[in-house]
């Protein structure tokens, strides 16, 4: 098995340089970059261990003990870098103090002389059996709170794009679910599996990375194409001077708009010139239209425009969009001219960008697929 890990050594090295020598370098390169090392320099302590070179260098014996608790943390920041939820300043560099604090701990170990080291490895750990127990009890649950805080970053996110995109097709979160699909796995195997078995799944989590990061445009290479959108994180708050902030909110306003000092009329208002625009000027056709568009055309700050669609259609912006343009398709598809039309032809003409999208929110609104609303159109036309 020693050569499986020295592959994965060589690649996990591979994969790091190969990231900090990509042009343009966003901070989740830089951050990805560093835990590929961070990770490489673990596997190769661990070959240490498993080949007996620690007999030749003792020193190295106990330096990755602390190393579990910092791979959670990679994986929340790179996530949170991605996702355009990295925190401010230098709060990132709290999520490392248990590393710290570890090596401080082992610090009576660290220090022995190297033959002291050596006995302690030969003997499981004879001597520090108590000490190994809470630090097994700490990297558990360290794995597993980072996993659930970068799933609940990745919802965040994908909230935050359905507020502002009407298509997401373009919008690729796979590379994240299954990054923090592989570190679950991984972290699953430390709860049950053995040493051997844990540093193995890790190799085939680099091998993993390193072919979805090559095949998936924009994480290994080409990163002039944008695999995530920047969805912005807020917009800035709507000046307090706007005409339309004059009144408090209703109290019947959802929850989040609470606070809110927009008024019922200024509501009305909006909501009736975006009804107006959407109909004269048909902007639901656009494939590619976002919230931050539609307010531009309607002079109104984008947060506004959510509040109110979210407030008065109770839909965020992706459900408004298609919902406006599967109502625009059936429209279409009950006109007789355009029997002579494919169904997606006339998806297409509506602002769907995919036949995926398509069945998936015409489904969504109708309870039935394309064809099956045609079949029973007609079978009720007969």
């Amino acid at each position: 098995m020693a050569i499986v890990y020295l592959t994965g050594i060589i690649i996990t090295f591979f994969l790091s340089s190969l990231l900090l020598t990509k042009k343009r370098k966003a901070k989740a390169d830089y951050i990805l970059a560093a835990w590929l090392f961070f990770l490489g320099l673990h596997l190769f302590l661990f070959y240490v261990v498993l080949t007996k070179k620690y007999e030749d260098w003792p020193f190295l014996l106990g330096i990755s003990i602390p190393f579990p608790l910092a791979h959670g943390p990679f994986l929340y920041l790179y996530t949170a870098a991605l996702t355009n939820q990295f925190p401010r300043k230098s709060r990132w560099i709290w999520h490392f103090l248990p590393v710290l604090v570890l090596y401080v701990l082992l610090a009576g170990f660290l220090t022995l002389p190297g033959s002291g080291k050596i006995y302690v490895y030969e003997h499981e750990g004879r001597g520090y059996e108590q000490e190994a127990v809470y630090i097994f009890a700490a990297i558990v649950l360290s794995g597993i709170a980072y996993i659930i805080l970068s799933l609940l970053l990745l919802r965040k996110h994908r909230k935050r794009i359905l507020e502002q995109y009407a298509a997401t097709e373009k919008v690729n979160l796979n590379w994240l679910r299954y990054l923090i699909l592989g570190i679950g796995v991984i972290w699953a195997v430390v709860i049950w599996g053995n040493e051997a078995s844990i540093y193995t799944v890790v190799v085939f989590f680099i091998l993993f990375i390193g072919y979805f990061g090559i095949k998936q445009v924009g994480i290994l290479n080409r990163p002039e194409e944008v695999i995530i959108p920047p969805v912005a994180a807020t917009y800035p708050d709507p000046p307090e001077t706007n005409e339309l902030i004059i009144a408090e909110t209703p109290q019947t306003a959802p929850k989040k708009y609470q606070k809110s000092r927009l008024s019922q009329d200024a509501i009305e208002k909006i909501q009736a010139g975006l009804k107006q625009l959407m109909e004269q000027e048909r902007l639901f056709t656009n494939p590619e239209l976002t919230l931050s568009d539609l307010s531009q055309r309607l002079a109104i700050h984008p947060n506004i425009l959510s509040q109110v669609i979210n407030s008065t259609e109770e839909k965020n912006f992706y459900d408004y969009v298609n919902t406006l343009r599967v109502e625009a398709f059936l429209k279409l598809l009950a006109e007789p001219a355009n029997k002579k039309y494919t169904l997606l032809s006339l998806a297409f003409d509506c602002g769907f960008n995919s036949k995926a999208s398509f069945n998936r929110n015409f489904k969504k609104y109708q309870g039935l697929t394309p064809t099956e609303y045609q079949k029973q159109v007609e079978q009720e036309g007969l």
